[in-house]
């Protein structure tokens, strides 16, 4: 559990440099977002690969210790993070930066979130094809594995950002708006809307939602449910196919302000019902973890995709302020579920051989974690999302079916 919490922490502090950074508007105001995108990109691909290449500077010194570990990991894992920054930032702003059209832009977050999920699930065939292929039991060929699952997949993922940058032209809209509007947007511009702190509160939630339960999900599924191992498989991919299906469908709806609303408070209804669930579901009925799963991909789909679309709005047509808006908020959620992971770490054990230590107090971390945070945090998303003030204008049809 260490491992899945443990780059998170140099998330912090690497994303408080690399967003205050934009706080300078660098995104909005210098370059393209394909130049963002790519030198991001390759910053990505160089330490993840570092990363689960081994401890660099234990092999330049000659010294093998948990001190230099650390730093070198946390070097690395800091310059995945400020590369992963980049990319997302700049790929999200260019959402708003191909249309005005709000159905349009809603069509867009979902088929980026689709895509994210077929990316997940891309993942999982990837390790099929090296464990079938590269039989390992030994504690040093299964770390051999996992380095040969990462390099598959750096290799397919620069794949794919060559064929993106190959074959999507720089948004024109936002010279056109530049053009109209040559005034910069200063970053306080941003704070004197109520807008952007609900908008932020609602994010930073709904990431903790989704962060949260999948940090937690294997562990409650092997150690509470005492399921078998490979559900530690099936049950993400239960998830992520579901928000898949999910996604495509809500790309071909028109969409409004109070749609919006609706659909996203749908959504986090359902993921409060699935954590009370997971909350109570004792291990004898484990199979029901299944329906949950199919439940959990809808509510992730219906929650993210919205809330994505939040930002939209109120970014409307201010494009020359996308990025900070974007980047800011990437900081808070980094921020906030680097310190919800910490916090529910402290409660586990790391000898996990005499059992999770929160069990033998008395209550299950995994379970609270994965059923009540989850829960609560979809719980205060759809009051502050039902107090947003949104433009009342009507639902526009998209200009181009995506599914045809």
């Amino acid at each position: 559990m260490r491992c899945t919490f443990g780059f998170y922490y140099p998330t912090i502090c690497c994303s408080l440099v690399c967003h205050c950074c934009r706080r300078l508007n660098n995104i909005d105001n210098f370059g393209h977002f394909k130049l963002w995108h790519a030198g991001g990109s390759i910053l990505v691909a160089v330490s993840f690969s570092s990363v689960f290449g081994g401890c660099l500077p234990c092999k330049i010194y000659g010294v093998s210790s948990s001190l230099l570990q650390t730093i070198g990991y946390s070097i690395f894992a800091s310059i995945f993070n400020m590369g992963w920054a980049a990319t997302q930032v700049s790929h999200m702003s260019m959402v708003n930066c191909i249309t005005l059209n709000p159905t349009s832009r809603v069509a867009l977050a979902s088929c980026r979130n689709a895509f994210t999920m077929v990316a997940n699930l891309s993942l999982y065939a990837v390790a099929l094809v090296v464990f079938s292929i590269y039989g390992a039991k030994a504690s040093a060929n299964i770390k051999i594995q996992y380095r040969w699952i990462a390099y598959f997949s750096i290799f397919l993922g620069f794949c794919f950002v060559g064929i993106f940058l190959i074959g999507t032209k720089e948004p024109e809209l936002k010279i056109q708006i530049k053009l109209e509007r040559p005034t910069k947007i200063a970053w306080s511009h941003w704070f004197r809307k109520i807008l952007y702190y609900q908008v932020a509160v609602v994010y930073v939630l709904i990431r903790l939602v989704t962060n949260v339960s999948q940090a937690l999900l294997a562990f409650y599924v092997i150690d509470d449910l005492q399921m078998s191992p490979s559900s530690k498989a099936v049950v993400p991919g239960i998830i992520y196919i579901c928000s898949f299906i999910t996604s495509v469908i809500l790309q071909e709806m028109r969409w409004s302000g109070w749609r919006l609303k609706i659909f996203f408070t749908a959504g986090a209804i359902v993921w409060i019902f699935c954590g009370v669930g997971i909350f109570i579901l004792p291990s004898n009925m484990h199979n029901l973890m299944y329906i949950l799963s199919v439940a959990i991909g809808i509510a992730n789909a219906l929650m993210m995709v919205t809330g994505i679309s939040l930002q939209s709005i109120l970014v409307g047509q201010d494009l020359n302020g996308c990025a900070f808006v974007y980047g800011s908020l990437g900081f808070l959620e980094k921020l906030s579920c680097g310190i919800a992971l910490y916090v529910l770490e402290s409660y586990q054990d790391p000898d996990r051989s005499a059992g999770p230590l929160s069990m033998r107090r008395g209550f299950s971390v995994n379970r609270y974690g994965l059923g009540l945070v989850p829960a609560s945090c979809a719980l205060l998303s759809a009051f502050v999302t039902y107090s947003m003030d949104l433009p009342r204008g009507r639902s526009r049809p998209l200009i181009e079916p995506l599914l045809v």
